[in-house]
């Protein structure tokens, strides 16, 4: 069953299951995550991606107004969740789930508030399992650099979430223990 939500098609039930299904988008093409396919669109601004012909992930997007740390810019945490996000997309437009292993972002200028962005994202390399990726995020429309990105994303198997609950349980179940 499908259904529309602020104008994105989503699923009824999960759709990062063990083979590949295509996750639910906005009409500019945006994959929404859980939350975002709730409210129909992405939380964080991105409003378009794109996969180019070099195979470079291009993402349309602007900082929301909520989303602002200081008078006019946006909070360094948005950056680094933006820039998560879009670079993990990048495999995802490849029909790849998977997970972030590392990050690391180089803030070089301010990002405005409510300004039009582009983030775009390129495979540096891959080993068995793992995606290199490197990216930036400019200012349109000079480009101007505002952040510079790389990160490790896993291809991620079935069991993934499962794995996650049960050492979560496992968890809850030993602060139980040492509460007492």
């Amino acid at each position: 069953m499908t259904r529309t939500t602020g104008g994105a098609t989503t699923s009824a039930g999960h759709w990062a299951g063990a083979d590949f299904q295509e996750p639910p988008r906005t009409p500019g093409g945006v994959a929404l995550c859980g939350a975002c396919r709730v409210a129909g669109s992405c939380r964080l601004g991105v409003e378009g991606e794109r996969l180019d012909e070099d195979g470079v992930a291009v993402f349309e997007l602007a900082c929301p107004r909520d989303q602002e740390g200081g008078p006019n810019v946006a909070h360094g945490g948005w950056t680094a969740a933006v820039l998560d996000d879009c670079l993990g997309h990048l495999p995802l437009l490849h029909r790849v789930l998977s997970v972030t292993a590392e990050l690391s972002v180089s803030f070089v200028k301010p990002v405005p508030v409510e300004r039009p962005l582009e983030v775009r994202a390129w495979v540096e390399r891959r080993e068995g399992r793992r995606w290199y990726i490197a990216g930036e995020m400019v200012l349109l429309p000079t480009r101007a650099v505002l952040a510079r990105v790389s990160g490790i994303w896993v291809t991620r198997d079935q069991s993934h979430f499962a794995r996650h609950e049960a050492w979560l349980a496992d968890q809850e179940t030993k602060g139980e223990g040492e509460s007492q």
